[in-house]
């Protein structure tokens, strides 16, 4: 008879790295792909694309894949906390819109400090979430027919705000500086170490917490190997990005990694941890996976859809900030387009489902950075944009279907 405790046998149980790759190797078998998907395609369009085209690896695109899919980033990882819920919102890109209007307007026309104006825009944003999600939690109006009638209105909304069809510019250097300027090399390589060490010491002290509660732990060995990869390919990231990217130095410098690349590293481990580490997160994927189950257990669902659209909306104020950024200005076309059609196909094609309760915050810049690589590389092979409209579109339907595929699997193998 044995006389080790319980956390001495978990600790044991935990240690083989094959245990884990099999029982993860299950998981896949089973219909749990995760983001294994958008990993493999991401991989194969940057080889591909590299193969094709050169410049595709040049600091200077590599650089500017960031910057061109950031908005898109920010408003997809929005979106998923209304995914999650097996819901939908159409109105996010135009959303997006106004509150980059509010900014511009508050800016440009009534001289406010940026600080001021941002705040104003996120607090548009959170009210246009509060309105749609009462409408769809408390009325029960379907949420695609609520934000549908929202995408439409908030066209004309915008359309007031910048009086017509005019263009509004910014010339606040700090609002433009988010996706125009860098943040310079040294400060790039101390905030890389400092992530590293700190994500490091969480997945230690998860295991040691796992461990000491007598519950199985991920191995030592995986956590190296996460940390490792983790430190490897940022640092060829940062790298890279703090090669000089102008074609004359002498008159002006461009190097470092840009700014708004670590605006969405912080929202994605803000967004992370809600989802992960929260009672509110664990909330959200109750009622995404069985709405009146979660209420027969006490969660206030109306309550968090309300609150799922308020996030989404706050999200898509953020992604309009940066677009403005971007652009240097607001325009009657700001949110508009492809915007929210990419935003929802990088969420897709990152992992989440449309069926609800399936999703994480990573999904977005992960089917972002999918749906960026497309749309640059295919720019520089040359084709138009009717081309590049039906391979993201087809990109994302087999993301769907993948995702249909693997819940039926799911449901067949009792994993569901």
């Amino acid at each position: 008879m044995t006389t080790e405790t319980l956390p001495e046998q978990a600790h044991k149980a935990d240690a083989s790295i094959g245990g884990y790759v099999k029982n993860y190797l299950d998981r896949v078998r089973g219909g749990e792909l995760g983001a294994l998907p958008a990993v493999f395609g991401l991989i194969v369009l940057c080889v591909l694309f590299s193969i094709l085209r050169p410049a595709f690896l040049t600091p200077g695109n590599f650089a500017n894949l960031f910057t061109q899919g950031a908005a898109v980033v920010v408003i997809a990882m929005g979106l998923i906390f209304v995914l999650l819920l097996g819901e939908i919102d159409l109105s996010a890109g135009y959303a997006s819109g106004v509150c980059a209007a509010v900014l511009a307007v508050s800016l440009t026309n009534n001289g406010w400090p940026w600080y001021t104006a941002v705040a104003a825009a996120m607090l548009t944003g959170v009210v246009i979430g509060l309105v749609l999600g009462a409408l769809v939690a408390k009325l029960g109006v379907p949420s695609f027919v609520v934000t549908l009638a929202a995408f439409l209105g908030f066209q004309g909304v915008l359309l007031l705000l910048v009086k017509g069809g005019t263009n509004i510019s910014i010339r606040d250097t700090t609002i433009l500086a988010i996706a125009n300027k860098n943040v310079p090399p040294i400060v790039s390589w101390i905030v890389l170490v400092v992530g590293v060490v700190v994500y490091a010491g969480i997945q230690l002290f998860r295991a040691r917490r796992r461990i000491g509660r007598g519950l199985l732990a991920d191995p030592l060995t995986l956590i190296a190997f996460r940390v490792l990869s983790l430190a490897v390919i940022s640092g060829v990231a940062v790298y890279v990005l703090n090669l000089e990217r102008s074609r004359n130095a002498i008159i002006v410098s461009l190097k470092g990694v840009p700014i708004v690349v670590p605006v969405i590293v912080v929202l994605l481990f803000v967004w992370t941890f809600v989802l992960r580490r929260t009672a509110y997160g664990r909330h959200i994927y109750a009622v995404g996976g069985n709405a009146e189950a979660s209420r027969r257990a006490g969660i206030d669902v109306d309550r968090i859809r309300i609150s799922a659209f308020v996030i989404c909306s706050f999200m898509a104020s953020i992604g309009g900030i940066i677009a403005a950024s971007r652009a240097n200005s607001v325009d009657p076309n700001t949110g508009g387009s492809d915007v929210l059609l990419f935003a929802v196909g990088a969420a897709v094609i990152g992992g989440t489902s449309l069926f609800g309760g399936k999703g994480r915050a990573l999904d977005a810049v992960l089917g972002g950075a999918v749906v960026a690589v497309i749309q640059n590389g295919m720019g520089l092979m040359g084709y138009s944009a009717g081309v590049k409209y039906v391979v993201t579109g087809s990109v994302l339907l087999l993301a769907a279907g993948v995702d249909a595929l693997s819940r039926k699997r799911a449901a067949s193998t009792g994993r569901r």
